[in-house]
């Protein structure tokens, strides 16, 4: 054959694709790494205690169905019943329980109230969500609106008291009802919850879009988790057209009570709406367990800060002892401590307040002996209407001649050059 026929021949392309054999001992390897990069799915953790107490008091109860975090709020402990079932109620509870009418009723998800103690009527997360006698005591200064939001609310669940920042209460439910609510007079009204409707929305969009001083949201309620996927995603892309709203801020709960709402379709929309921060309400060492660990983790993972907010309790987190390993575990949680609150005078809640000076003890007992970004802000929201005013351990001593004195954190006096300056001045030196 001769080399031209040769190289014609060379050059037709083959009849059919020729397929080399596959090396199973190599496909096998790389299915096997594939797997091994993989991202593993998606799912929540549940700790050995609250396995046992779910066996124990929702006996029919699939893991799938106690990680649904609406079979957790349909299933919620709502009444006297399903409290006597699970819980060994003192007499003062029970009474409690009994006599009461009106808004902020029971509701414990399930979850949370296998973090409490089924016997002990003092342990510190039951003391917070069980009534006692002590709230139908009201004492002088209280009121069902202490902080007087009602007097500056411009539209329906709209409240613009800061110039450049309005609260958007969104809806009257949680999923749990903390006994020493701010909003008592809101949320779990008689009749069925209060839901805020998309009508109201609308009017308090437009006066957003009329107010271009506005440049931050704070959405809040009730608690704007509980919403649905689809209306959650649909206000916040509502709030996001508004061009000079710059961030918006959601204050929640649910990660804490009821962590299992984190999930990944929830992630995924709140990516959508950047820049978003969150509040994230935490009372209790108690409540770090492996299932919030997740649902922070979540949430860190899409890029949303997280901040805590911490109200101060009586017998249950006012002692160094309690808040540093509640801030400590925050942080390992990527959740930066934000704010220390003065319990606001809520009628009945004084059971639950301290003195003011123990939550400046507090802050003394974090500053210096423990990382700053673990000492959050203590402050105080002035009744009537007066705002955050923040409170911290005074460090000015006073001034000699040029020299300013300021106390650290062990007690000591140190001079700062300050010449001309009149801060200490009326202290003397």
């Amino acid at each position: 054959m001769s080399l031209q026929m040769l190289r014609r021949r060379a050059l037709k392309p083959p009849l059919r694709t020729v397929r080399p054999k596959p090396d199973t001992h190599a496909t096998g390897f790389l299915e096997l790494e594939a797997r091994a990069h993989r991202p593993a799915p998606l799912r929540f953790p549940v700790s050995l205690e609250t396995k046992a107490f779910y066996r124990r008091f929702y006996p029919n109860t699939s893991t799938i169905e106690w990680n649904d975090w609406r079979w957790q709020m349909r299933a919620r402990i709502r009444n006297l019943e399903e409290l006597s079932r699970i819980f060994r109620l003192s007499e003062d509870e029970r009474s409690a329980v009994e006599r009461h009418e009106g808004a902020l009723p029971v509701g414990i998800t399930p979850y949370y109230a296998s973090l409490m103690s089924l016997t002990d009527a003092r342990e510190p997360l039951r003391r917070t969500h069980i009534m006692t006698g002590d709230e139908y005591v009201s004492l002088p200064g209280e009121g069902d609106d202490p902080l007087g939001e009602d007097h500056d609310t411009v539209a329906p669940g709209l409240v613009h008291r800061y110039p450049d920042r309005v609260l958007f209460l969104t809806t009257g439910t949680c999923s749990t009802y903390c006994r020493y609510c701010t909003r008592a007079r809101v949320v779990g009204n008689p009749g069925g919850e209060y839901q805020f409707s998309t009508r109201q929305w609308e009017k308090a969009l437009a006066y957003l879009e009329e107010h271009s001083e506005v440049r931050d949201v704070l959405l809040s309620g009730g608690d704007p988790l509980t919403l649905g996927d689809d209306k959650l995603d649909w206000l916040l892309g509502r709030l996001r057209a508004i061009k000079h709203i710059e961030f918006i801020r959601i204050g929640t709960k649910m990660p804490t009570v009821t962590p299992q709402r984190i999930t990944k379709n929830l992630v995924q929309i709140l990516k959508k709406h950047h820049p978003l921060w969150m509040s994230l309400h935490f009372t209790h060492p108690a409540e770090l367990t492996p299932e919030v660990t997740e649902a922070t983790a979540r949430l860190a993972d899409a890029g949303i800060p997280l901040g805590s907010q911490t109200v101060l309790l009586r017998d249950i987190n006012d002692s160094a002892e309690v808040m540093i390993p509640l801030m400590h575990g925050l942080l390992k949680r990527r959740v930066r401590p934000y704010y220390l609150y003065q319990c606001d005078p809520i009628r009945g809640s004084g059971h639950f307040r301290t003195p003011v000076s123990k939550g400046l003890e507090i802050i003394a007992a974090l500053r210096g002996h423990t990382t700053g970004y673990a000492t959050p802000i203590f402050a105080v929201d002035a009744p009537g209407g007066g705002g955050k005013i923040q409170l911290a351990p005074d460090p000015v001593v006073g001034r000699d001649g040029d020299d300013l004195l300021l106390r650290n954190f062990e007690g000591k006096v140190y001079r700062y050059p300050d010449p001309g300056g009149e801060l200490g001045r009326n202290k003397g030196a």
